[in-house]
């Protein structure tokens, strides 16, 4: 992955493609195990709708945040740092729990606190490239090809049937937001869209880079950091 800055972003392209693909695939899999009604614990068709699913993306950056930073370590491409990678994962993680707080405190009558509070947990997303940059910036990619095509299935999903909706997660909300649920359009915005492109990119970094950062920090320790 050495080499001019344009190879870069083509090699970090190539290394964010397959999981992405597979992220795509569970979402997929995921609404169509819905709509067959398989149950749990494979799905929830529930508001919220991770409690208990085996088939979710929510828990795929666990996963791939290793992934990548292994990946970019045997590249040449790791952390100067590892220390500080570290702690700018803890910082992303702690930055978004706070734009949580914020974002859910005020969820059920939204305003600018609650865009505020998505907006921190946006920001959150952009924290672990601080400590190591190459990470950060694979994370930011690969939390956007996982989220937009959630978004999108949440689209059609919402705006099914008349805007009925098609009964899975991707569409219903929880019964304290009824009031916020019509037009369908206005759900889409306020339940999937914004949230999908803040939060859920907040999350997917943060967690990624913690699961990241911390997997290279124990299987690294006392080994002298690749520099970035």
């Amino acid at each position: 992955m050495k080499g001019t800055a344009a190879n870069h972003s083509s090699n970090i392209a190539s290394l964010v493609a397959l999981p992405a693909i597979l992220t795509l695939l569970v979402t997929v899999l995921r609404l169509v195990g819905e709509l067959q009604h398989w149950g749990s614990p494979w799905v929830v068709n529930a508001h919220g709708g991770s409690d208990g699913a085996i088939l979710g993306v929510t828990w795929l950056p666990v996963l791939f945040g290793p992934y990548f930073a292994w990946m970019l370590i045997k590249s040449g491409f790791g952390p100067s740092s590892v220390g500080g990678a570290v702690g700018a994962a803890v910082g992303s993680v702690v930055l978004f729990l706070i734009g949580s707080v914020v974002a859910g405190y005020t969820e059920t009558h939204p305003g600018i606190l609650t865009l505020v509070g998505f907006l921190i947990t946006l920001a959150a997303a952009f924290i672990p490239g601080k400590g190591w940059r190459a990470f950060g910036v694979t994370l930011l990619a690969y939390a956007f090809a996982a989220r937009i095509p959630v978004a999108i299935v949440m689209f059609i999903a919402m705006s099914a049937h008349g805007g009925q909706g098609l009964g899975t997660h991707y569409d219903v909300v929880g019964d304290q937001f009824a009031a916020l649920a019509s037009p369908w359009w206005k759900k889409f915005v306020l339940f999937g869209l914004i949230p999908q492109v803040t939060l859920w990119i907040g999350w997917t970094a943060a967690v990624g880079s913690l699961a990241g950062t911390l997997v290279t920090a124990i299987f690294r320790f006392g080994k002298r950091p690749v520099t970035a």
